[in-house]
């Protein structure tokens, strides 16, 4: 069997697997979609998906991280959290992606509120926070997923329409 079949799989599988990765919370999603078009440039000596592509890619990757870690707390701060519960919704985020899907939607909720209610803010406060930490989350993943799509579609433009 030919090797360059092979390395086309372990593309495909890591692509396909990272795009998963961006809903299922175990699995670093966009870094492995990278990971992938990463491989499917390299078996094609890099042409016509070259330096440039792969720069972008590594862009919009960067990008989506970001976005893991401070979409909870923007929302938070959003709907009038102090800088308090936005750390707390970042760190809420960080040690719910240990918890499966529900401390990764519950984490950011429970850091937020929790960090309010711990600077003397009241319970409504409190709440509102949390539930904007919540928002966060949610518009995050989205984002998450359109970041994964569009370096997808952006390599196969690249490489195959170029």
């Amino acid at each position: 069997m030919d090797l360059t079949v092979l390395w086309w799989i372990l593309a495909v599988l890591l692509v396909v697997g990272g795009l998963a990765g961006t809903i299922i919370p175990a699995l670093p999603g966009v870094p492995m979609v990278f990971a992938g078009l990463f491989i499917a440039a390299w078996i094609t000596n890099f042409e016509p998906a070259g330096l440039w592509t792969l720069v972008i890619l590594g862009a919009l990757t960067a990008i989506a991280w970001l976005i893991d870690f401070l979409a909870a707390a923007l929302g938070a701060k959003r709907l009038g959290a102090s800088p308090r519960a936005f750390w707390g919704a970042m760190f809420g985020a960080i040690v719910g992606m240990f918890f499966g899907l529900a401390g990764i939607l519950l984490g950011p909720f429970v850091g937020a509120f929790v960090a309010e209610i711990s600077g003397g803010r009241a319970v409504q406060d409190a709440g509102r926070a949390g539930v904007g930490a919540w928002i966060g989350t949610v518009l995050g993943a989205a984002a998450k997923i359109a970041i994964a799509f569009l370096m997808v579609g952006f390599f196969i433009l690249r490489q195959f329409f170029a």
